[in-house]
């Protein structure tokens, strides 16, 4: 099983299987992802070799390259001056975006420590956000060569227009939400 086996399945099993389960008329109505987006947020006063440490790391887990979000403003109250970086980002689509996809199911997930489930935080508009509060959670990252601890947002961008759609493609496509809607520690979606 492979990236090509979770695209694979995607159209062979998922689409007929939602088409037939949420009564859709076409096969173009069904939803698909289309982007995966790595977000990780920093201090702007942390230094440059850090960043870059951050940098390769997301590049590292990812299989892209990021770029480096800047300031856009400056606020005194904060010490930040336009242009100072504050974060590394990216957009996985195609067949990176599988093949993330696919890491993420079968790897990533199961190796957490007590893992019972990613809670169920969608936009209103079908797509999924998940927090990872240790970046170390990655087969790429060597803990022993790990000098900080780096959180990032991971946000699945679908075409489903209401939760409900985007929670039954991604539950059909493999990921492994809660059984239980009224966790109360829904806020602890994915650490060590």
């Amino acid at each position: 099983m492979s990236d090509l086996f979770l695209k694979d399945f995607y159209t062979k099993t998922v689409v007929p299987e939602l088409t037939k389960s949420q009564g859709y008329q076409n096969v173009h109505q069904v939803p698909k992802i289309t982007k995966i987006t790595l977000n990780s947020g920093f201090d702007s006063s942390t230094d440059k070799t850090t960043i870059q440490n951050i940098l390769q790391d997301i590049e590292r887990i990812a299989g892209q390259k990021p770029v480096i979000t800047k300031a856009r403003t400056s606020i005194s109250n904060f010490k930040l001056r336009e242009g100072m970086p504050l974060g590394v980002k990216v957009t996985l689509r195609g067949q990176i975006m599988w093949e993330f996809l696919y890491k993420l199911i079968a790897v990533v997930l199961p190796n957490i420590r007590d893992f019972r489930g990613i809670g169920k935080r969608f936009d209103g508009n079908g797509n999924y956000t998940l927090g990872v509060k240790d970046h170390s959670i990655f087969p790429e990252i060597n803990i022993e060569n790990n000098k900080q601890t780096v959180g990032l947002d991971l946000t699945i961008v679908t075409t489903a227009t209401t939760d409900e759609e985007g929670l039954a493609l991604l539950t059909s496509v493999g990921l492994p939400f809660r059984k239980s809607t009224g966790d109360a520690d829904e806020t602890q979606d994915a650490e060590n």
